[in-house]
C-alpha cells in the first residue's frame, strides 16, 4: 500500500480505497483550507487583499549550490496590481538559508532588466532574512505597478553558501541566470550563467499582486500536463498561461497559478508529495483562490505498472471536492488525457480512464465545472490515442496547440 507522508493518520492495512475515504472524512473534521504556514512578515501598503498572479509548486531543486552569487529568476503574471508581494520557501532545505536581498524589476530581454522599475523587497522591513529549514515567507508587500501577462525578474542574493539539493522546481520551462556578488539591482546583469544545472526556480514561490478589481485565483492542480512539460522553453505555452490569456481577453481579473509537477500523482510521493497531500498547502493554500482546476495527477496513477482502480482515483475526487467545499472554494474537475502509444498502456487500462471520465462528466460527480481535457485533445476516430495534431510525439504530453485547445475547452462563465 502506498504511504501517504505527512498525514497522522494510522492507515493499517487498509486498501487504498478505504485510506482516501477515512482521509476525506477526517480532513472534513480538521477544518478548513490549508495554512500557507509563512513565516510572518510585516504587511502593508494597502488594505486591498493579496492574490496571486504566478506561482510554482515548490519540492526538491537539484541545483550547483551558490554563495556570493545573485540568481535572476523570470515569472510571467497572469493578472495586474498596485503592489507586489514575494514568497520564498526552505520547506524542504536541511539547514537556514539566508537571503541577503531581494529585487523585483520588469524584464526587458533576456535576464536584463528596465532599471527605472526596480524595487527592493523587505521583509519586516528589513532586506535581509533567514529562512529556517522548513521555513516559509511572505515579503512586505512593495508599491509596483505589475502589468498583467508579463514578465517580471526577481533577483536574490545568496551570500552564504546554499546546498545543492534545495526547495524550488525544476522542469521550469523557463531560463534562470546567476552571477557573481550582490547585483540584483544591476539591469544589465553582466557576467551572468544561464541554467547551470537546468532550467529552475530556486526558492521562490508565489508572487502576489493587490488588485482590487480581482475576483480571486484559479489553481491549476496537477502533474506534467498542467506543469507544461513538452510545450516550448521560454514561451508560457503551457495551458494555464493560454488560460490566462483567455481570461484577460474576456475581462476577467483572476489570477492563475500553476502547481503542476511532472510525475505526481494522488497517492505516492516521489515527484512531489502526493496529490492529496499537497492540496491543501498547493492549492487550498493560495491566496484569494476562489477555483481549484484538479488535472492531470491521475493520469500518472493510470500510467504506471500498478494502475489504480477506477474506485480509488473516484474516491481521491471526492475526497478534494469535499476538502474544497468545506472552504468555499469550487472545483473544476478534468477529464483524464489519453495515452494509447505509451509503453505501460492497455485496454484495462483503458477501461479504467473511461469509468474515471464517466464519472466527471456525470450528474453526481460534486464538481462545479468540468475541463474535458480528454475530449479536447483526443482523436475523434480513436479517442483512446491523441489527435496528431496536438500530440508532442510521446503519446502523453500535449504540444502547444494541444496545450491551447485545453485552455480553450473551459467554459469562463464558470468562473465568473
Amino acid at each position: 500500500m502506498d504511504r501517504l507522508q505527512g498525514v497522522n493518520y494510522c492507515t493499517g492495512a487498509w486498501s487504498r480505497r478505504a485510506m482516501v475515504a477515512f482521509l476525506a472524512a477526517a480532513c472534513l473534521s480538521c477544518g478548513g483550507g490549508g495554512s500557507t504556514s509563512d513565516v510572518t512578515a510585516s504587511n502593508g501598503t494597502s488594505s486591498v487583499p493579496l492574490v496571486g498572479t504566478w506561482a510554482v509548486a515548490p519540492w526538491v531543486a537539484g541545483g550547483p549550490g551558490f554563495k556570493n552569487e545573485t540568481v535572476r529568476q523570470i515569472v510571467h503574471t497572469s493578472i495586474g496590481g498596485s503592489a507586489v508581494r514575494v514568497r520564498l520557501s526552505n520547506l524542504y532545505g536541511s539547514t537556514a538559508v539566508v537571503i541577503g536581498n531581494v529585487h523585483v524589476a520588469l524584464r526587458n530581454t533576456g535576464p536584463n532588466t528596465i532599471a527605472s522599475s526596480t524595487r527592493t523587497v523587505t521583509f519586516g522591513g528589513q532586506q535581509s532574512v533567514t529562512l529556517p529549514a522548513g521555513a516559509s515567507i511572505a515579503s512586505d508587500p512593495v508599491p509596483f505597478e505589475v502589468p498583467a501577462l508579463a514578465d517580471l525578474a526577481v533577483s536574490l542574493y545568496l551570500p552564504a553558501e546554499t546546498p545543492s539539493r534545495t526547495t524550488g522546481h525544476d522542469n521550469s520551462l523557463q531560463d534562470v541566470y546567476v552571477a557573481s556578488g550582490n547585483v540584483g539591482a544591476d539591469a544589465a546583469f553582466s557576467r551572468f550563467t544561464t541554467n547551470p544545472s537546468g532550467q529552475a526556480y530556486y526558492f521562490l514561490t508565489n508572487v502576489d499582486v493587490q488588485n482590487a478589481q480581482a475576483t480571486g485565483a484559479v489553481v491549476a492542480f496537477g502533474a506534467s500536463i498542467t506543469e507544461g512539460r513538452a510545450s516550448s522553453k521560454n514561451a508560457n505555452r503551457r495551458w494555464p498561461n493560454y488560460l490566462a490569456g483567455r481570461l484577460s481577453d474576456a475581462g476577467i481579473i483572476a489570477g492563475v497559478l500553476n502547481e503542476g509537477i511532472s510525475g505526481n500523482t494522488f497517492f505516492t510521493d516521489g515527484d512531489g508529495e502526493a496529490g492529496l497531500n499537497r492540496f491543501d498547502r498547493d492549492a487550498l493554500g493560495q491566496p484569494g483562490v476562489k477555483w481549484i482546476i484538479v488535472s492531470d495527477d491521475a493520469v500518472n496513477n493510470l500510467n504506471t505498472p500498478a494502475p489504480a482502480s477506477a474506485e480509488d482515483l473516484i474516491a481521491a475526487f471526492q475526497q478534494l471536492i469535499a476538502r474544497a467545499h468545506r472552504v468555499n472554494v469550487k472545483v473544476v474537475c478534468s477529464t483524464l488525457t489519453p495515452f494509447r502509444g505509451t509503453p505501460l498502456w492497455t485496454p484495462a487500462i483503458e477501461t479504467t480512464r473511461e469509468k474515471v471520465n464517466a464519472f466527471v462528466l456525470g450528474p453526481s460527480s460534486g464538481c462545479d465545472a468540468v475541463l474535458d481535457q480528454a475530449r479536447a485533445v483526443s482523436d475523434p476516430g480513436d479517442p483512446a490515442s491523441f489527435l496528431p495534431a496536438f500530440n508532442s510525439g510521446d503519446n502523453l504530453h500535449p504540444n502547444d496547440a494541444g496545450m491551447r485547445a485545453i485552455a480553450d475547452a473551459l467554459d469562463l462563465s464558470r468562473l465568473r
